[in-house]
């Protein structure tokens, strides 16, 4: 029996939840959601590669941006969707020739649940843990636990694990890119009167004034000590609220025109999406205690009539 018969086998859930093979052969997680009451459905879809969210649509609408030139191959970062970066952001503090943005959001991550409750919301855990392999990265004994579950809204809770016999520090991200119609008109509120470090100006603090945000160039900035509901306001989309728990940092990325420079992201695509990422980095990376455990959550959330009362 091959690996994602068996898998499919021990976690499929009748209409709700199906594990297959999907892009480049890797293996996926579908799954399905709806409130026959209310008149809505949704789907996702989860990569075992990373345990990266590659979908998410409400009523058929996509939420997540997934770039049509991502790689999908084993060892290789899923370019777009919710790619989970741990144990540091953006390139390691010491040495240049480690892995982007840390180690998991290419490696192989396992099942370890899944269910679906009386309301018809459905849930899957994941799980990745220390190894000789990432101990030779990072001299650290850790456990990642991954909850997925999916509603009217998609819920994402990564729990960090301390299995060392001492603390350590670590980043993390749920790195989300967002659908938009067209980045140069949309903007973005929640932030406002936040202090951040801006990448593209060799991070230097600034803080955003009370207008909200729009991006007009090049963005990349780590908005620092807030842990507010961020929304994304696109004239000819629905509005999506980023909510997060356990998290203090929020990042906003898009490269503009120096995505062509990016494999998996040429061909213009760019004005189709924007990063906003739940985030805890700098001075808000998070120091665990041996034993300890640490959960950073984001609900992502497509507006509809009480869409305000969601949060």
């Amino acid at each position: 029996m091959s690996e994602v018969s068996e898998q499919s086998r021990r976690f499929n859930i009748s209409g709700s939840l199906s594990v297959v093979a999907g892009e480049g052969g890797l293996t996926k997680i579908v799954i399905k959601a709806s409130g026959a009451s209310v008149g809505w459905t949704a789907k996702a879809e989860i990569y075992l590669n990373g345990a990266t969210v590659t979908r998410y649509e409400v009523d058929g609408k996509p939420v997540l941006f997934c770039s049509r030139t991502s790689k999908f191959e084993v060892g290789k970062a899923i370019r777009g969707g919710v790619p989970i970066i741990f144990p540091w952001f953006g390139p390691h503090p010491t040495d240049p020739k480690m892995p982007q943005h840390g180690f998991v959001r290419a490696a192989e991550w396992k099942i370890l649940n899944t269910a679906r409750s009386s309301s018809g919301v459905a849930t899957v855990v994941l799980g990745f843990e220390a190894s000789e392999a990432t101990r030779a990265i990072w001299p650290h004994d850790f456990a990642l636990r991954y909850t997925v579950s999916l509603g009217r809204r998609l819920e994402m809770a990564l729990e960090v694990t301390n299995r060392s016999n001492s603390e350590f520090r670590f980043d993390e991200a749920l790195h989300t890119y967002l659908a938009v119609s067209d980045v140069r008109n949309i903007h973005i509120t929640g932030l406002e009167q936040t202090e951040y470090a801006d990448k593209v100006d060799g991070l230097a603090r600034k803080r955003l004034d009370d207008a909200p945000l729009r991006l007009t160039g090049e963005t990349d900035r780590v908005f620092l000590n807030t842990g507010a509901v961020c929304r994304l306001h696109d004239p000819a989309r629905s509005e999506i609220a980023v909510g997060k728990e356990g998290s203090l940092s929020t990042v906003v990325w898009n490269p503009w025109d120096k995505a062509e420079n990016l494999v998996d992201l040429a061909g213009n695509q760019w004005p189709g999406m924007v990063c906003i990422e739940t985030v805890n980095t700098m001075e808000n990376s998070i120091t665990l205690m041996a034993g300890a455990s640490h959960t950073m959550k984001s609900t992502l959330h497509l507006s509809s009539r009480g869409y305000r009362r969601a949060y």
